[in-house]
């Protein structure tokens, strides 16, 4: 593939994300020759995951742009209550979600979504710990591995990636999921 026909994913981070939530499906978009750069913060700052896997910020927050790339994830963790104060992050999970791109999420990072009020009517799942945060927000939720609804693709935790990571490249690539 060429890089100038590779897809652009960003993945949004912050400290304390579930390391196997961004390292998973991250590796699996660049098996399909996804390029995905981590937006942060603060452009070149070091994350900590929680168990100890840094990633580095290629991108800031304030840099983001949904006319520039093809998708977005997003891993639970603790990061997503951080990540969701952002209000540069809630208007461009809108942007993305408006362009009809798709949108991973899984496990805590619903709470992304929530804050950037775009879960009305859609179906979803999440860790079972925020139910109550996404159906609040409008959503379905379902105790499923995973749930595609349009551009939206949700998994609850770890034992969910791998259908998790294939459902969002499915999706990113146009094949059926």
């Amino acid at each position: 593939m060429e890089l100038t026909e590779a897809k652009r994913i960003i993945c949004l981070i912050d400290d304390e994300f579930e390391d196997l939530e961004l390292w998973y499906p991250v590796y699996r978009a660049r098996e399909e020759g996804a390029i995905v750069l981590y937006a942060g913060p603060e452009k070149g700052r070091k994350h900590i995951g929680k168990y100890g896997v840094p990633a580095v910020a290629d991108l800031s927050y304030e840099e983001l742009d949904a006319a520039r790339c093809d998708g977005l994830l997003v891993p639970g963790g603790w990061a997503p209550d951080k990540i969701r104060r952002s209000e540069r992050v809630q208007a461009f999970v809108r942007d993305i979600d408006a362009a009809g791109k798709p949108i991973g999420q899984i496990c805590h990072a619903g709470w992304v979504l929530v804050s950037a009020k775009i879960l009305q009517g859609r179906k979803v799942t999440s860790t079972p710990g925020i139910r109550d945060d996404m159906e609040n927000a409008g959503a379905i939720w379902f105790d499923e591995a995973v749930v595609v609804d349009g551009n939206l693709i949700s998994a609850r935790r770890p034992p969910d990636l791998p259908e998790y990571a294939k459902a969002f490249c499915d999706v990113l690539y146009g094949r059926q999921s």
